[in-house]
């Protein structure tokens, strides 16, 4: 049953009246698009004393729920994400007057920009107009979110990276432990311990991002415990593609831990990835509208500024085992240029760009295949597939794949076979030999 009965206490209850505008006295619920961080976000948000859960895991509910609204047409983290929201409307102790959804949105071609309005609209026709949903933006790099609090994009930013950092350290010990459980016992410690530092309410400042730093830190103590054996030669699959259905297990029917059933380990594009992303678009949005010299842009280079040194910060003690692992500095030099002759950034908008140019990146790196997870019918993953096939022509016929998820069964296991037996064979030519940490054997 989902429960909407818990309430909180002590200090972070106090700021709710100062912070939480029309979120006082509501949950806030927040998609699942990744378990950690979604929970991340969740933290930040009762940081400045607003209740805020991530939607329990998805079932069969959650697609049967979903379809009822939907057409069919629309792509699949719809469905999912709609589905996990009534699945909340349709529990026994659901009251409107103590909801709010969290549904960000975004620019350019794909289907997303849709889902907050059509939320909105079907929470009309279920006679709930008055539950909020709260949309930031792309188009000022989510800016708006600061609005709950001056120092709120800080603390996610902070918590956002943290999370990333924690499925990376995951990632890139699980398919190397002794006893499977091992790291991902590591993983769920980690975060709880995570949680409890990012939600506290008492922490300010910098005594805030030194607790976060000083908990990852023993977060990457308990990974390096994990007892493994770090053997060369396991293929390394970089995974792309649209966000949502790469990064939730439930949409990919958890495709990374079915890659490294079969034998690899997987590097998967982050989340932060798409906040660099939106900062760039947000300045050259700014440049095109004639305001290269404006406040506007000031503040958007200080707050690119800032977030960069605390990325450094947080990544810092991570530096050996991070190792050939390195994630891009300057997302315009590294992954959106080098995809310009494919996708220019100016004209092709969103996670297609993206994707393009972390695949000629992760090349680079020594990876050796390309996976592209996508929803069926996703605009980004079928304009991706068609370029594909010069990317890897242009970069020594590098092995890439897409696979496209919705509520039907496919054989990922049979097609994961045949894609890793390529990249094993181009792993034994590849020209860009892979780095590794000093513990690989």
């Amino acid at each position: 049953m989902i429960s909407q009965t818990e309430t909180m206490e002590g200090p972070a209850s106090r700021q709710t009246s100062r912070a939480g505008g029309k979120l006082a006295g509501r949950t806030l619920w927040i998609p699942r698009m990744t378990y950690a961080g979604a929970r991340m976000m969740a933290a930040v948000f009762r940081s400045i004393g607003i209740d805020a859960r991530v939607t329990p895991e998805s079932d069969a509910q959650t697609l049967e729920l979903g379809g009822l609204y939907l057409g069919g047409e629309e792509c699949y983290p719809e469905k999912v994400t709609l589905g996990d929201f009534l699945r909340i409307i349709r529990s026994d102790d659901f009251d409107p007057d103590a909801t709010a959804f969290l549904m960000p949105t975004a620019e350019g071609p794909c289907r997303f920009g849709q889902y907050a309005p059509y939320l909105k609209q079907v929470l009309g026709e279920l006679g709930h107009d008055d539950v909020p949903v709260i949309s930031p933006t792309s188009k000022n790099s989510y800016d708006d979110l600061a609005k709950n609090a001056p120092d709120f994009m800080k603390r996610a930013w902070w918590a956002m990276v943290s999370a990333d950092i924690l499925v990376k350290m995951l990632l890139k010990t699980r398919p190397y432990e002794n006893t499977a459980g091992d790291a991902d016992e590591a993983f769920e410690t980690s975060l709880d311990a995570l949680d409890k530092v990012v939600s506290d309410p008492e922490l300010k400042g910098r005594k805030r991002l030194s607790a976060i730093s000083e908990t990852l830190v023993g977060m990457r103590d308990a990974f390096r415990a994990v007892p493994a054996t770090y053997t060369k030669g396991r293929p390394l699959i970089g995974v792309v593609g649209e966000i949502f259905c790469r990064m939730n297990t439930f949409s990919n029917r958890d495709a990374i831990r079915r890659i490294e059933d079969h034998g690899g380990e997987a590097w998967m594009s982050d989340v932060g990835e798409w906040v660099w992303y939106t900062n760039w678009s947000q300045k050259f949005l700014l440049k095109r509208d004639g305001k290269t010299f404006s406040g506007e842009m000031l503040a958007a280079l200080i707050k690119n500024h800032l977030q960069r040194g605390y990325e450094e910060k947080l990544y810092a003690p991570f530096e050996e085992d991070f190792r050939g692992y390195e994630e891009p500095h300057d997302v315009y030099e590294e992954v959106l240029k080098p995809a310009w002759p494919y996708l220019p950034a100016d004209g092709a908008l969103g996670e297609m760009v993206l994707s393009i140019g972390k695949s000629i990146y992760l090349h680079a790196k020594g990876v050796d295949g390309i996976i592209d997870i996508s929803p069926f019918s996703c605009m980004n993953g079928i304009i991706s597939e068609a370029v594909y096939h010069s990317v890897s022509r242009d970069y020594d016929k590098i092995p890439i794949r897409n696979f496209y998820f919705d509520s039907t069964s496919s054989n990922m296991d049979r097609d994961l076979d045949i894609f890793m037996e390529l990249a094993l064979s181009y792993s034994r030519r590849k020209k860009h030999p892979r780095r590794y940490p000093k513990l690989f054997k």
